[in-house]
């Protein structure tokens, strides 16, 4: 960090923000492993919002690797680097009083309590897309199991790597269990209130 940068203050704030877009701002984060539907979740919410007339805005972490995280590898201090990237940009996107969806398998708890004081515990919403790993490698949407089994994937999550899944969520969303129209809409009654 530069010790030459001094923090300079707009007068335009969130508040301004938040009642320009007619709706409060904050970030709605998918946890969970890979496969267990938490983009498909992400999107579909982010559809039915966006019906509503919510600004929103999704992150994604095949897409965020893909640009401004493309310099980071799966090793646990560069997953935490990852996350802790992806929670600022969310904390601008915020401020910007956009509705920020973010699908990240994000395995561990600290790093996920971080992304909690980045944007302020008041803008988090977690959600747990809790998959069984039976089911997630059932489904193997990219792959990446079948490689990890095979040894050619070093890291992956639920395999070779840990994930710690949330003690507390918001929201826990069984994929295993419940149909996807169900899931989305629990998400959208939990959060409709915190809209307002």
């Amino acid at each position: 960090m530069s010790l030459n940068t001094v923090r300079h203050d707009y007068k335009i704030t969130k508040t301004d923000r938040e009642k320009l877009h007619s709706h409060r701002s904050f970030l709605l984060w998918f946890t969970g492993l890979s496969g267990s539907g938490k983009s498909t979740l992400a999107n579909l919410v982010e559809v039915e919002l966006h019906k509503k007339g919510i600004s929103t805005f999704s992150l994604d972490g095949d897409n965020i690797r893909q640009g401004i995280n493309k310099d980071l590898s799966f090793a646990p201090e560069d997953r935490t680097e990852n996350i802790r990237r992806i929670a600022e940009i969310a904390n601008l996107m915020v401020d910007a009083g956009v509705v920020t969806l973010a699908a990240f398998v994000s395995p561990y708890i600290e790093d996920r309590e971080n992304i909690k004081t980045i944007v302020g515990s008041e803008n988090f919403i977690e959600i747990y897309v809790n998959t069984s790993l039976e089911e997630c490698e059932r489904r193997d949407v990219k792959g990446l199991y079948k490689k990890a089994r095979a040894g050619e994937i070093k890291n992956m999550t639920g395999i070779s790597a840990p994930y710690e899944a949330p003690v507390n969520p918001d929201i826990e969303i069984v994929t295993d269990h419940q149909d996807i129209e169900m899931s989305v809409q629990t998400i959208l009654d939990f959060i409709i209130q915190k809209l307002k």
